[in-house]
């Protein structure tokens, strides 16, 4: 029995010796807080670089804005030009002011003008030399207006009589506007000029 004597003892030292070696010891205690001023210094420059992002891309929208505000207005004062220039042209192609024009150089439209065949380079018809008989008529390119239609419509305002009311939609009412002799309607002022 001495050797299972002998295997005890020796588990005992090896069961002694391993607690020797697995007992811990204290370690000193690390700061478990990070220096926090570079972590705010980061956030900080983070939120101001995007802050300054921000600002500039508004500033360049706000100047795109006004670029193309000021293009638009420049486009709308060209296409009123181009507008105008063409109403322009249009007067000038016009063929009573071409007829007009014509006319104050003496120039008159042949009564029978002759052609040329360009295939037989034959002339056709017979031409005849224009006279100042031949002239052409122009009609005025402006109807006049009828004798009604340049009238002025008349408004006349009158004060009502000393101690009347006059109501919102104009004189005094009843039978001290007609005492008064006065309407303010313009078409009975129209019919008595007209009498």
């Amino acid at each position: 029995m001495s050797q299972t004597q002998s295997v005890r003892v020796r588990s005992q030292r090896t069961a002694t010796a391993a607690v020797e070696r697995a007992r811990l010891s204290l370690v000193p205690s690390r700061p478990s807080s990070a220096p926090r001023a570079p972590f705010a210094i980061l956030v900080f420059l983070i939120l101001g670089a995007g802050v300054l992002g921000l600002l500039m891309f508004n500033t360049q929208m706000q100047q795109a804005s006004f670029h193309a505000t000021e293009l638009q207005r420049k486009a709308d004062a060209l296409q009123a030009k181009s507008q105008a220039m063409s109403q322009e042209l249009e007067d000038k192609r016009d063929p009573q002011r071409l007829a007009r024009a014509a006319r104050k150089l003496n120039m008159v439209t042949p009564p029978n003008p002759a052609t040329l065949n360009l295939s037989t380079g034959k002339v056709e018809g017979e031409p005849q030399a224009a006279t100042p008989e031949n002239r052409t008529i122009i009609m005025s390119d402006r109807t006049p207006l009828p004798p009604w239609g340049n009238r002025k419509p008349i408004t006349r305002f009158i004060d009502p009589p000393a101690g009347q009311t006059s109501t919102a939609n104009g004189p005094a009412s009843g039978a001290n506007a007609s005492a008064a002799g006065t309407n303010d309607s313009p078409t009975n002022a129209d019919d008595g000029a007209q009498r």
